[in-house]
């Protein structure tokens, strides 16, 4: 009875925004349009998700097959997820070929006492004590802070292109077809090292085996 009569002491301003707050959130919850879901049924599908509409954002980037499910380029600029890509792409490149060749033997001598008989496993913990993972968070830290000047850029509309760091120019071919596919081949090189090294970490240390890690 209280609530009631101290609703009805609001003045009719006050009684009209209630009422369209209530009325918003209902339609919250409300179920689309018929005209929404036409929509979305006949949308263009992802070729990597058939089951998922293909990610409008992603159009027009090589190497571009509708794979975003989480739909992240809705939020984020494409250049700077391409960025990302290619920044992980070439580190799992990089990274599994220093994994596999250090538990296939390879060494840098001379090589300190406190190194011996490490695997790529082992190696972890090993140089955190003696600091030589901190050594290389520091210098990691500060090439991706002068990176970011580029990046930052790039997303001003500089026109440098995602993942470009004026190196190795003269390997990508002399027409804008061949620059294409070399970016084409770096891309897939790079998601399949991203998963190449998951893979290889997760065989090393559940099975407890040097290479082949079987």
């Amino acid at each position: 009875g209280s609530v009631l009569v101290g609703y009805h002491q609001f003045p009719k301003m006050m009684k009209l925004a209630i009422l369209s707050t209530i009325v918003a959130s209902a339609a919250a919850f409300a179920p689309a349009t018929g005209v929404a879901r036409h929509t979305a049924l006949n949308a263009e599908k992802s070729q990597a998700l058939p089951f998922l509409p293909a990610p409008a954002n992603t159009e027009g980037y090589i190497g571009n097959v509708g794979f975003d499910p989480l739909r992240v380029s809705d939020y984020m600029p494409m250049d700077y997820l391409r960025e990302s890509e290619l920044k992980h792409g070439r580190i799992c490149m990089m990274a599994w070929a220093g994994f596999v060749a250090v538990d296939a033997g390879a060494r840098i001598y001379p090589l300190p006492e406190a190194y011996q008989g490490l695997t790529s496993v082992s190696a972890h913990e090993a140089l955190v004590k003696s600091g030589a993972m901190g050594n290389m968070l520091v210098w990691f830290a500060i090439m991706e802070m002068v990176a970011w000047i580029g990046v930052s850029q790039m997303l001003q509309g500089s026109g440098r292109a995602a993942g470009d760091y004026g190196l190795g120019h003269q390997f990508m071919g002399k027409t804008d077809a061949e620059r294409d596919a070399m970016k084409l081949k770096e891309l897939k090189n790079g998601r399949l090292a991203m998963l190449a090294f998951s893979g290889v970490v997760t065989q090393a240390v559940l099975f407890d085996k040097g290479f082949p890690y079987m």
